[in-house]
């Protein structure tokens, strides 16, 4: 078994190697064919596709939404709501996933945009186009994730309690601080932020789940004992976090089929410079974490925060400034095909290098602060 206290206490010991099933092991083969499968699904049957799409709650996609839940719940169920209170005296994963966030992914990514959109491939997209992809760039990394960060943090062993904190002052902070940013970064005035989406998507994906998993916890602990809830129910969920995963990846590629195929060329364009913005960020938080000597529970989860993105409200954002068919809508939905690849190759990473954070991880309660 783990060397480590249950629900997010700090680990004593190097974690074990973290043992895949047959199903895990080769999950980013499932990735690929879900990615397959979800275009083919677009093309074949579009009536079914634009169906889906339309169920819609204050332009949060409901069956998204749904997945969404079903990937975040067993993470809430790991959350020992006794060991919230210390994460306050470990603050240097806090600060770390915060400094990355809100005062460098906006500025590097409006740099990486600047330098691909605007001058490396000018000619081939054009001056229009290049402000419209740089615009939807720009707001894509003034979003942080949100809901997607639960799963990255499941599947890489992260301290659950750590990680809701991280999401709720991202949230926080995202609720002052995401339309300044754009408006800084884009040079205009006229941004109205579609805060019913934040407000609507931190409903359904954190306060939700949290609470089921909150009251799911307690009863079963309660009923069948700590043993049975942390050694059968727990492993019994998580085929379900998979799945859920690889259906909302399904539905993602469905919705964008038409986009994928029509506009292929630009779309590769597009991903370079995202594909930039996302391992330097993962890199700087992680680099960062290990030379502060942040356990790896923190680290990695950090890392991946500072990767991710809040894809619904970007691309609400991107519609409601430039339209449906906008290129800065096309940049965001870019954000949005290529996010889980990429976060699952992070996580990947991140769970081979565990062993770099072996002397954090054995410090003593009582050593440095995380």
């Amino acid at each position: 078994m783990k060397a480590r206290v249950l629900a997010g206490r700090r680990l004593t010991a190097p974690a074990a190697a973290k043992r895949l099933s047959f199903f895990e092991r080769y999950l980013s083969l499932w990735v690929a064919l879900c990615i397959v499968a979800g275009v083919a699904i677009g093309k074949a049957a579009p009536d079914l596709v634009t169906a889906l799409s339309r169920l819609e709650l204050h332009r949060v996609n409901l069956p998204i939404a749904v997945l969404i839940w079903l990937m975040i719940y067993p993470m809430m169920l790991r959350i020992d709501f006794a060991a919230l209170r210390g994460v306050g005296r470990r603050p240097k994963g806090l600060l770390l996933v915060l400094f990355v966030n809100w005062l460098v992914k906006p500025f590097s990514m409006a740099f990486l945009g600047w330098l691909f959109f605007k001058h490396l491939f000018a000619g081939l997209i054009g001056p229009h186009l290049g402000d419209q992809y740089l615009a939807g760039a720009i707001i894509l990394a003034a979003a942080p994730c949100t809901a997607m960060v639960f799963v990255w943090s499941y599947l890489t062993d992260g301290d659950p309690a750590y990680t809701l904190v991280q999401v709720a002052l991202n949230d926080l902070i995202m609720l002052v601080a995401f339309a300044p940013i754009v408006i800084v970064l884009l040079g205009v005035s006229n941004i109205v932020v579609p805060y019913d989406v934040l407000l609507y998507s931190v409903v359904l994906y954190i306060v939700i789940p949290l609470v089921a998993g909150a009251v799911s916890r307690a009863g079963l602990r309660r009923r069948r004992g700590e043993r049975w809830f942390e050694d059968v129910f727990l492993p019994r969920l998580k085929p379900v976090s998979v799945a859920a995963l690889l259906a909302t990846l399904v539905l993602i590629f469905a919705f964008q089929g038409e986009v994928i195929t029509g506009k292929l060329g630009h779309i590769v364009l597009i991903a370079i410079p995202l594909l930039i913005q996302v391992y330097f960020n993962s890199s700087l938080v992680y680099g960062l974490a290990r030379w502060l000597r942040v356990p790896h529970s923190v680290a990695a989860p950090g890392a991946l925060i500072g990767a991710s993105n809040f894809f619904e409200l970007a691309v609400a954002t991107a519609i409601s400034l430039f339209g449906l068919t906008s290129g800065a809508t096309l940049a965001t939905v870019v954000g949005v095909l290529v996010e889980v690849p990429v976060m699952l190759s992070v996580c990947s990473f991140c769970n081979r290098t565990r062993h770099w954070f072996a002397a954090a991880e054995a410090e003593p309660a009582g050593g440095r602060a995380a």
